[in-house]
């Protein structure tokens, strides 16, 4: 029966589903690793950039990749979208290659946005594949097989990316162009373009149209201020990314958690582990990805039975709890049960924000809002980028604190450079307090309780359900009355 079922897809099908398998490795095995990569101290192979810097580029880039469907989506239309596939690799596999090979704080920020304008032509152009190769009867396995596809992508690349930078970071960005290569070759030889309704106007008037298109759908007052209220839960939720890796690398201690595993298998530790004796933060970070891939099916089942705005409500609370737990401790053994919490709620909720904006579109405008879908995931990239640029450096960041406990001591130490690292400012500062860093760590976690940040993200994750909540009650329940 399943067999008989798969065979139903058309080969273009599952071409684009390994398409989309192979950016989301080449995308997750870079971006998962992306907030050490720019702060982590410079003799490791990093940029040693500030966290303000990390937040302002991750953001602003990011934000862009998820605004830019908007408009690329048009392109595909009037070009072609076999064109724009091999288009956008090109730009990817350049832009990884390219990426991986700078220093400089600007020339990075551009090689990332050239990323990302890859990123933005293949998203409208993949998704619309998927839809164009399936039928109603198909649809709903179609997509997700297509769901698990990106799943399976965002785990595998950041395990072979940890396994990867501990021997240089180069191969990091060397592996998401070579996996992004091999999409040339599916696209040239498995890729056969879906018929589509070819487009009359001309590429700006086509690029001008989708503009326009999206002022009319903001026009609905409603639609409007739903999109601004979910801004918040994707804020909350890319801090996954943007902040905890960093956190979890400069505040948890992953010896036991190695040596647990160790203990349960040497070859496990091995795995999973470093040749330090730790566990890198994207390997603890893949737990969400691995927790979808289990338990989504049954998520979805128990939330069905919800209104989409009522699962939505209680999955944001539910992963507002999750992403404060993953903040209040730095025990590494409490990551595996928060980031639970936290993906049950992302399971319940994420889905159902397309699903909802779906219901709420006038039936002669669900193209239009639907292509509105992407606008608060990039609103909240942007604010995700302040939250983890310079709110976390005030409230969180390890080494802006240690330099506000050694003005207070009245120490002074050597300003960063190539010859004087992050690394060596904490060997530096743990000298000078008679302590080892494993205490210094401690010292500061006791006496500035970085983990209060919780209270931020919790409280923005909380409060847009909350609004969600008064949204409905009185717009939404109102209108159907």
């Amino acid at each position: 029966m399943t067999i008989k079922l798969f065979s139903r897809f058309p080969k273009t099908f599952w071409t684009a589903n390994t398409l989309e398998l192979f950016e989301r490795w080449a995308w997750y095995g870079m971006f998962n690793v992306l907030a050490i990569y720019l702060t982590a101290s410079t003799d490791t192979g990093a940029l040693g950039f500030t966290q303000e810097q990390k937040g302002s580029m991750m953001g602003i880039v990011s934000a862009m990749l998820y605004f830019l469907p908007v408009i690329t989506g048009s392109i595909a239309d009037k070009l072609g979208y076999k064109k724009v596939l091999l288009l956008s690799f090109g730009i990817l596999s350049t832009g990884y290659l390219i990426m991986g090979h700078l220093t400089n704080y600007s020339l990075v920020f551009a090689a990332f946005f050239f990323i990302a304008i890859g990123g933005a032509l293949f998203k409208p152009v993949i998704s619309a594949t998927i839809a164009k190769t399936t039928n109603e009867k198909n649809s709903s396995i179609g997509f997700g097989i297509f769901y698990m596809m990106v799943n399976l992508g965002a785990m595998i690349g950041p395990f072979v990316a940890s396994k990867l930078r501990e021997t240089s970071w180069d191969y990091v960005f060397y592996v998401s162009a070579g996996i992004i290569a091999l999409n040339f070759v599916l696209v040239l030889f498995f890729y056969k373009e879906p018929d589509r309704v070819p487009n009359e106007l001309s590429l700006r008037k086509s690029v001008a149209q989708a503009l326009k298109n999206i002022f009319i759908a903001l026009k609905d007052f409603r639609f409007f201020l739903f999109l601004l209220i979910i801004v918040g839960f994707w804020s909350m939720y890319f801090q996954l990314f943007y902040t905890l890796p960093v956190f979890i690398d400069q505040w948890v201690n992953t010896r036991g958690l190695y040596d647990w595993l160790f203990e349960l298998s040497p070859w496990l530790a091995g795995i999973f582990g470093t040749a330090q004796g730790t566990v890198n933060p994207e390997m603890i970070l893949n737990l969400d990805a691995l927790y979808i891939v289990l338990f989504q099916v049954v998520v979805s089942g128990i939330v069905m039975r919800l209104r989409p705005i009522s699962a939505m409500i209680v999955g944001i609370v539910i992963a507002s709890i999750g992403i404060g737990l993953t903040f209040m401790f730095n025990s590494p053994f409490f990551l595996f049960f928060s980031i639970l919490i936290f993906a049950f709620g992302e399971m319940a909720s994420s889905p159902k924000i397309t699903e909802y904006i779906g219901r709420i579109a006038p039936k002669d405008k669900l193209g239009l809002y639907m292509g509105c879908s992407f606008l608060p995931m990039s609103g909240g990239n942007f604010l995700a980028g302040i939250l983890s640029g310079p709110v976390y450096a005030d409230w969180a960041d390890k080494l802006q604190l240690l330099r506000r406990d050694l003005a207070i001591k009245g120490i002074e130490m050597p300003a960063l450079s190539d010859q004087f690292t992050q690394n060596d400012l904490f060997l530096e500062a743990a000298r000078n307090y008679n302590m080892t860093i494993n205490e210094l760590t401690n010292y500061l976690w006791q006496t500035y309780q970085p983990g209060n940040i919780w209270y931020l993200f919790t409280g923005i994750g909380l409060g847009t359900a909350l609004l969600l909540w008064v949204f409905d009650r009185l717009l939404m329940r109102k209108k159907a009355a």
